[in-house]
Parts: structure tokens; C-alpha cells; sequence
């Protein structure tokens, strides 16, 4: 029997999965398109793509690194009790140095080949056996002289809720000893860019514009107001040089030695940053709150 596009769409609509499955199970069912969902089913395909749109905001973050470039990947599960599980640290493991090796992008790596399938097939596969939504959500890679990684609230080596890619130029011991630590810092205060020159200008202009309302606001109302040129010229670039060293990971103050800037730091060492990369489970994801008994009366309602 041919298999029209128009076939391979409702089987999509029906089932939910891909349109190579959808295609596959057509002409393996002769156009038989319950017996193409019950394939689809057999094959874990069709449980995975009905749990596509439940939200996946628990799961792993996964490093690995060689020589002079790392990644950090997410993995998204429903449920923190997942990322515990072996079988799921295994796929993050797994894939994360697919990514190392592969890692253009998203798209390259799912492409890519995982144990002689491709590596989206395999997390489809995974989600099956395990019996939760998962997505493979972010990825960074980073090259530089050195890079070093760091994993902070580890489930297992190279994995866990935070990880961090550090990358540096300079004698490769000195960069693998305070590496570490500049990740460290990282973790802890999520800076938003390396430098002043590599934060997003709309983010700058935005907080200009609410640092020049505020101190307009305040002088405005205050007992003494100061003159105009005072809030131009000093108040206002005075509390955007703060809010830029409270925000670039250069300009921070260093967590092992508050008492000089991470640049500084770095220099005294006689190492250079160049980059990095935080990744944090979840970040951004927006989750969706139910009380039980609405999840209950939507379920009787279904």
C-alpha cells in the first residue's frame, strides 16, 4: 500500500512521534494505522512523545573535558528522583562526551551516534524505559590553553545540579590549581558576563535607565537635593561601576580572597580567563504548579 503524506501527518497527530517513526510504522503496518500506533507503542516511541508536554525542569547537568575544550550539557527529567537514577546518569555520561567530541550543536549531537544509533533515539529510548518526559535542553562548549570544570551538589563524577566550564591561557598547573577555584566562584555567584565588554548591551542600557530614575526619584524627594551635575556625573556611573563589578566575573570580588577582584586574582596566578560557562538544572524553566485535587479532577475530566 502507498503511504501518503497525508497518512504519515495523522499518525504524527495521533501518536505524537516523529515523522521518520511515523513513516517507518506505516509501511511496516501496510497502511494499518491502529496497528502502526500499537507498533509505535511496542517500540516506546508513541509513550515518549505523549509525555512531550509534561514539564521537565528536574535532571543533570554533565561535564566532561580533554585537554583544551569541555563541555556542560542539561538533561531535563520531571523528576529529581530520576536524576538518581543510574540508568539516566549513564545517558547524561554518555552523551556528554558525544557532545565533547560531536558538539557543533543541539542538533549535531542528537544526529551524532550513541552505541550505533543516533543520540536522540536514544534518550526516545530512554524515556520509555525510565517512564518520564526528558529533553535535552542546553549545551556549551568552551575551548581555550585549559579548561577546567567543576560540579557543585554531585549525584555522581562529572555530574550534577551546577556545572561549570573555566577556560584559561597560562602554565597549564597554575590554571588546573586556581581554575578550580575561579569555578568555585562561579557556581556560587552566577556572574552574568566575563567583562563588562561581553555583558549585553540591552541588559547595561536597561539597568542605566533604572539607575537614572532611581537616582532621580531620590533626589528629587531627598531634604537637600543635589545639584543635577552630581547625579550625572557621579551618582548614577558610580552605581553602575558597582552594579558591573558585582556582575562580570572579572570585576567580582574574588570568594577565597575578598580582598582583591577575580581579575586580580587571575594575574597574581599568572593565568588569564578568557571564558566560561554556567549551567544550572532547571534555570529558566518555567514549572507548572497543580494542587492535587485539581490534578485529580483534571484527570477524571480527561
Amino acid at each position: 500500500m502507498a503511504i501518503t503524506a497525508a497518512m504519515v501527518k495523522e499518525l504524527r497527530e495521533m501518536s505524537g512521534a516523529g515523522m521518520m517513526d511515523a513513516k517507518k510504522a506505516l509501511v511496516e503496518n501496510d497502511g494499518n494505522m491502529d496497528a502502526a500506533i500499537d507498533w509505535l507503542r511496542t517500540k516506546g516511541l508513541a509513550k515518549a512523545a505523549k509525555k512531550s508536554d509534561r514539564v521537565a525542569a528536574e535532571g543533570l547537568v554533565g561535564v566532561a573535558v580533554d585537554g583544551g575544550r569541555g563541555v556542560a550539557i542539561e538533561i531535563n527529567s520531571e523528576t529529581d528522583f530520576v536524576a538518581k537514577n543510574e540508568d539516566f546518569q549513564s545517558l547524561v555520561r554518555e552523551v556528554a562526551k558525544v557532545a565533547l567530541q560531536t558538539g557543533e550543536s543541539i542538533e549535531v549531537v542528537k544526529a551524532a551516534d550513541l552505541n550505533g544509533d543516533t543520540v536522540e533515539n536514544v534518550i526516545n529510548g530512554a524515556i520509555a524505559r525510565i517512564g518520564e518526559n526528558m529533553t535535552f535542553r542546553r549545551m556549551h562548549l568552551l575551548e581555550g590553553e585549559t579548561v577546567v570544570t567543576y560540579v557543585h551538589n554531585a549525584a555522581a563524577e562529572g555530574m550534577g545540579k551546577i556545572g561549570v566550564l573555566v577556560a584559561l591561557n597560562g602554565p597549564a598547573d597554575k590554571a588546573q590549581e586556581i581554575g578550580k577555584q575561579f569555578a568555585m566562584h562561579i557556581a556560587a555567584t552566577a556572574p552574568m558576563s566575563l567583562s563588562e565588554a561581553t555583558m549585553d548591551k540591552d541588559v547595561v542600557e536597561r539597568e542605566l535607565q533604572v539607575q537614572t530614575a532611581k537616582a532621580l526619584e531620590e533626589n528629587a524627594t531627598a531634604a537637600k537635593p543635589k545639584p543635577e551635575q552630581v547625579i550625572h556625573n557621579n551618582i548614577i556611573p558610580g552605581r553602575m561601576k558597582k552594579f558591573l563589578a558585582e556582575n562580570t566575573l572579572l570585576g567580582q570580588a574574588f570568594v577565597i580572597n575578598p580582598d582583591v577582584t577575580v581579575e586580580q586574582a587571575a594575574k597574581d596566578a599568572g593565568v588569564e580567563i578568557t571564558g566560561f560557562a554556567r549551567v544550572a538544572v532547571g534555570e529558566g524553566v518555567e514549572k507548572k504548579e497543580e494542587d492535587f485535587a485539581a490534578e485529580v479532577a483534571k484527570t477524571l475530566a480527561g
